[in-house]
């Protein structure tokens, strides 16, 4: 039985980790923190367990094995940091933290502390990439030479709980669209081209977001990357929170035997045309499950390092680290070609 603690209790929290925890039989949900102390108690409450007046009192109680680490931006490298050396697992929303050193921090605490450490990308668990990642992987559309990829919705506006958004706030988010829609993208990408970003060409912008002063926002609301993979192949990246309609999620894989449309057609999550134009259409089950919370789970219990651990969301991170700068200078940043190890 995993003893998990909950440190911040928001939306995030409510509508993913804390039911998907519950659900799982390997799972005991023991502490809760948040800023809001009876925000904390609620979730007491509901799930069993002790609420915390600080995180540091949660991380002491030697009863718990695993945090989830669900605060704002600003807050993750230093509360993840704390738990590591604490001698806990840690689960950390994405994105990472909000430098990189502070993500390469992370890593060498759960290096150095023999803990597990796991980012929340949850495009990968999802059974459609897991399928388009089995055809791909078989080859049903030979080599990848170019993709499109893009995400993009009306904005975080909705996301927090009490109408307590943070997510335009520089001091508490840093970052903006790219961080919170393009870092799905580019996991995903590495994930299912197999492939890491070396090369990234970006404009990172604000266009139209404005704070109730009528100003724009401190953050980014758009991205657009052109991004060359390590395994040669080329596409782009479009990150948006001013997609004032349906949300527009799509991934086409453009290879030399074939196309891969992913999410591209409402009726069929997956569609594959081959070079004498002959579709073929899959189509899924609906899930409610991230696979996240699973995954991290699973790890702890056959005690592994997590599909998506400290160094792979790294690997992410650079990629968005480096696309901020490409677009601050207008130049073409290479990434992830000369990886220098701090361990």
């Amino acid at each position: 039985m995993i003893r998990v603690g909950i440190i911040g209790c928001g939306k995030i929290a409510q509508v993913r980790h804390l039911p998907e925890y519950a659900s799982n039989p390997n799972v005991q949900l023991v502490g809760y923190y948040d800023k809001k102390l009876a925000r904390a108690q609620e979730m007491a409450a509901k799930y069993g367990g002790t609420a915390y007046e600080n995180y540091f009192d949660l991380l002491q109680n030697p009863e718990i094995d695993a945090v989830s680490v669900c605060v704002e931006n600003r807050s993750h490298a230093e509360i993840s940091t704390a738990a590591l050396y604490s001698g806990k697992h840690v689960l950390c929303e994405k994105p990472m933290a909000v430098t990189l050193a502070e993500c390469e921090s992370m890593v060498a605490a759960a290096e150095r502390n023999g803990k597990y450490l796991m980012v929340g990308h949850n495009m990968r668990f999802d059974p459609v990439h897991r399928k388009a990642k089995e055809l791909l992987d078989a080859g049903v559309i030979g080599d990848i030479i170019t993709f499109r990829s893009v995400l993009g919705d009306a904005g975080p506006e909705g996301w927090s709980v009490d109408d307590e958004s943070w997510y335009f706030d520089k001091n508490k988010a840093a970052m903006g669209a790219l961080s919170h829609q393009g870092i799905h993208k580019i996991d995903l990408l590495q994930y299912l081209t197999g492939q890491k970003v070396i090369e990234t060409t970006a404009k990172v912008l604000t266009l139209n977001k404005r704070d109730d002063a009528g100003n724009l926002i401190g953050v980014d609301d758009n991205a657009l990357c052109i991004l060359r993979m390590s395994g040669g192949a080329v596409g782009t990246m479009a990150a948006s929170w001013t997609v004032y309609g349906h949300e527009c999620n799509s991934t086409c894989l453009y290879g030399t035997k074939g196309i891969m449309l992913i999410y591209n057609d409402p009726g069929a999550p997956i569609v594959v045309r081959d070079l004498s134009s002959t579709s073929t259409a899959y189509s899924f089950e609906p899930t409610t499950r991230s696979g996240v919370i699973d995954e991290f789970v699973d790890a702890l219990v056959n005690d592994r390092e997590p599909e998506v651990n400290g160094k792979e969301a790294l690997t992410t991170m650079r990629a968005i680290f480096a696309s901020i700068k490409s677009s601050e200078i207008s130049k073409t940043v290479a990434v992830n070609s000369s990886f220098v190890s701090h361990f």
